[in-house]
């Protein structure tokens, strides 16, 4: 992967998990009401996009085995 792919993957991945995050904060913050299912869901979500995030953070730092 080039380092240039590594950068575009790492703003993708900031930016989901940053969705995520915002979506998190709404319900657990600010009380935005979710059921249970939807939250797991979330929660979920939340989980999947850090890791995304921590995978392409790892790369481009040429931490992290490439795929």
């Amino acid at each position: 992967m080039s380092s240039d792919e590594s950068r575009q993957e790492y703003i993708a991945a900031c930016r989901a998990r940053q969705e995520q995050l915002e979506a998190l904060h709404r319900v657990l913050l600010e009380g935005e009401h979710m059921d249970p299912p939807r939250l797991k869901g979330l929660l979920n979500r939340e989980i999947r996009a850090k890791e995304r995030y921590e995978e392409a953070q790892g790369r481009l730092l040429g931490l992290a085995p490439e795929e």
